[in-house]
């Protein structure tokens, strides 16, 4: 309570004018904007939050900031006076004595007092000095920005930018950045700032808004110590549309100052790289992304294309836009939406490689690449690719997840699982117990991998991937009983994947019910006639079916479809039976994996 402040005099601001932001109140006040959130905290002072308005996220008025002055004045002045009397009265007793002994006991209560006094200054001074350094932030998320623009429409534009801000800050090798996946799940958060910091396991938290009108944006940050939900930094940011890169440049540079991480020559520059981007251009771009984050069916990611596509239509050197389209056609290309590959994967190819020449520096683009590489089995630049993604943007919890992945294709299991627990630590959410538990699958740990798996579907119960997994596993545990309703519940959230049917084929027939399984067999066969069916369905199934021969001959089409099962044949338990037949071995070589 005893810091002296000086406020502005009347002649340079009015008492009545409004301050809109942390940063006029505390010029207002002369004093730095974490003091005066401290006040505001501790001390009542009298701060405003707007609500859905144009001006700063809050302010103040200097009339009532005066007016609390003033009476933090009185109070100080009681203490000082209640202190005085007290003095005074300790010394008109000590005048009521008399003698020698009477002043040694006032000399003695007096150095007793100095003593105290120097004590509790000195513990006073080290409390301020450590209350003035925050600690060090090591991590941090960026929380989804609110759209305070009064149109849900534009929703995209705050989701967007919060999404390059991510990007930007996760280049900085020394600064764990959690990503967008794991953030969303707090757009519209009910919890505090230190529970979200503690779920997420960082030290900081960025919380934002973008409000739009017509073509200028204003974008407010502010920076959050997890621990203490002390707000230590805010800022507002005016811009046209066109210059919202340099913007984002902008504000990830002013965290990075503000957490005082170390930042490197090149990780600078590429925090400084920006282009101007036409307003339709990057309204098209955010659009695509809104719409492909949001799309869990052929339709919803078919619907992102034509917004990527308006894009380059309108910017052809505009390289994210070319990124997003090459992720739709991968999307599409997935077993769980069965496009045939041989159609998407030449437009998936055609659209990343002009992203990476258009800007080598997408780390993104950079993961993409390696993973088509890795189905091409074009083995040693994938994994050039997945490392230069990381030396890119060392938060990068996909490159992790890849290099894992190809790790394991290789036969390094204890490799790959390091690598992905990596990025778990990273990022716990974007490197989910299904990619952990896929791993442990292959290296055959089966109740550790079963456990990982549970964990996911406890939180996601209809996660399709997780459940397919688990089938994977629980098979292989020679629990194809159990396996059957995870299968058949995976079956019904995927649309009827053919993937998934090959594998619930396999747990009908282990569990004895083949009759069941060459129905299943039956319904694949008739769907190959109309449309695309993976040859990896029918590998999975035949193999279950222990009908070897028939399984080999649907290994030689994978072969000629590329399919993602033959990137596994080192590992993949399921062709145990198949090791000694020097077909398989010969398959090997062709992969390129012997």
């Amino acid at each position: 309570m005893g810091e002296p402040i000086r406020a502005m005099p009347p002649s340079e601001k009015s008492p009545d004018d409004r301050l809109d932001s942390w940063k006029e109140i505390a010029a207002y006040l002369h004093r730095d904007v974490t003091t005066v959130q401290r006040w505001e905290k501790r001390e009542g002072m009298p701060v405003h939050r707007h609500v859905h308005d144009k001006r700063g996220s809050v302010y103040a008025t200097g009339a009532e900031i005066d007016a609390w002055l003033e009476s933090r004045r009185r109070c100080l002045d009681d203490e000082e006076k209640e202190a005085s009397a007290e003095a005074a009265a300790d010394v008109e007793g000590e005048h009521a004595g008399t003698g020698r002994r009477s002043i040694r006991r006032w000399i003695a209560a007096a150095g007793i007092g100095v003593i105290a006094l120097v004590g509790v200054s000195y513990f006073l001074l080290r409390n301020r000095k450590a209350e003035s350094v925050p600690p060090k932030i090591k991590s941090l998320a960026v929380l989804p920005f609110k759209n305070l623009s009064g149109d849900p429409a534009q929703d995209y534009l705050a989701e967007g930018m919060t999404e390059d801000l991510i990007d930007r800050l996760a280049g900085i090798r020394g600064l764990r950045v959690i990503s967008h996946t794991s953030v969303m799940r707090f757009k519209d958060p009910r919890s505090s700032a230190p529970e979200i910091s503690r779920t997420l396991g960082v030290d900081a938290l960025v919380e934002g808004s973008v409000m739009r009108d017509g073509n200028r944006i204003r974008v407010t940050a502010q920076l959050i110590q997890g621990a203490t939900d002390e707000h230590f930094w805010s800022e507002s940011y005016d811009r046209e549309l066109r210059d919202a890169l340099a913007l984002e440049s902008e504000l990830a540079q002013s965290i990075a100052g503000k957490v005082e991480v170390t930042v490197t020559g090149k990780e600078q520059k590429r925090l400084n790289a920006v282009r101007p981007v036409a307003p339709e251009v990057y309204e098209s771009y955010l659009k695509g992304e809104f719409a492909f984050e949001r799309s869990n069916s052929k339709a919803g990611i078919e619907g992102s294309i034509p917004h990527f596509e308006e894009a380059i239509k309108r910017d052809p050197t505009f390289a994210p836009a070319y990124l997003g389209l090459a992720n739709a056609y991968g999307e599409l290309g997935t077993i769980f939406i069965g496009a045939p590959p041989a159609e998407m994967r030449p437009k998936e190819m055609n659209a990343v490689r002009k992203a990476l020449e258009l800007d080598p520096n997408l780390a993104d683009a950079h993961v993409l690449m390696a993973s088509m590489l890795r189905q091409q089995w074009e083995w040693a630049d994938a994994e050039a690719e997945y490392r230069r993604a990381l030396e890119l943007s060392p938060n990068e919890a996909a490159a992790y997840a890849g290099l894992a992945e190809w790790l394991l294709c290789q036969g390094r299991t204890n490799e790959a699982l390091a690598w992905a627990e990596r990025g778990r630590e990273i990022d716990p959410r974007a490197v989910s117990g299904t990619d952990i538990g896929g791993i442990l699958f292959h290296s055959r740990r089966y109740a550790e991998a079963t456990q990982e798996l549970r964990d996911v579907l406890a939180v996601q119960p209809d996660d399709a991937s997780a459940l397919w997994q688990l089938g994977f596993v629980l098979i292989a545990n020679n629990q194809a009983g159990d396996a059957i309703p995870v299968l058949e519940k995976a079956a019904s959230v995927s649309n009827r994947s053919p993937g998934v049917l090959g594998v619930l084929i396999r747990a009908y027939a282990h569990a004895g019910r083949r009759k069941d399984a060459l129905q299943l067999l039956a319904e694949l066969e008739r769907r190959r006639k109309t449309g695309y069916v993976p040859a990896g369905a029918f590998v999975n199934a035949y193999l279950g079916l222990d009908e070897n021969e028939q399984a080999f001959a649907w290994l030689e089409e994978a072969y000629k479809e590329h399919s993602n099962i033959l990137q596994f044949l080192k590992v993949h338990p399921y062709f145990d039976p198949l090791r000694t037949d020097p077909r398989f071995a010969d398959l090997e070589r062709r992969v390129g994996l012997t």
